[in-house]
């Protein structure tokens, strides 16, 4: 069966904070501090219809954050159940936040991971994204890539 992106609703709000715990508890490890994801108001994000959900056959199965910006889409957050690694679905939400950004008038996508998350950094540098900066921020210290559309 062929998975879909939609809006979230509400009422997948304990499905999302479940694929967001499953997918940073690897992280707990290597941080000295809970992943900013684990604290994020998933109610308010979807409530602002900045949750989108990739779902097959009614279950959710992955998660993408985005917030408009002035000059680019913010890629705030993006998650997939560890039990569904290796079936593409996380290259599938990056293309759909890519596809977003420019049907919104985007002509860049920005974000952000921890500089402990080495396996992201090196995934983003492989679709294209291009580090900015790295500061630290609300104790986090945080790498930012770019990928001009």
């Amino acid at each position: 069966m062929t998975a879909t992106i939609r809006p979230a609703l509400l009422a997948d709000q304990a499905r999302i904070e479940a694929i967001v715990e499953a997918a940073y508890r690897p992280y707990l490890e290597r941080m000295d501090r809970p992943p900013a994801p684990l604290l994020d108001d998933y109610a308010r994000r979807i409530a602002d219809g900045q949750t989108h959900v990739l779902e097959e056959s009614g279950e959710i199965l992955g998660l993408v954050v985005l917030e408009p910006c002035e000059d680019f889409l913010l890629l705030d957050n993006i998650a997939v159940d560890p039990a569904c690694h290796g079936r593409g679905l996380g290259k599938r939400l990056m293309t759909f936040t890519e596809t977003e950004a420019r049907r919104q008038g985007y002509a860049a996508v920005e974000l952000y991971t921890n500089e402990l998350m080495v396996e992201n950094i090196a995934r983003y540098r492989h679709l294209g994204y291009v580090e900015t900066k790295r500061v630290q921020v609300a104790g986090y210290d945080r790498v930012y890539l770019r990928k001009a559309l």
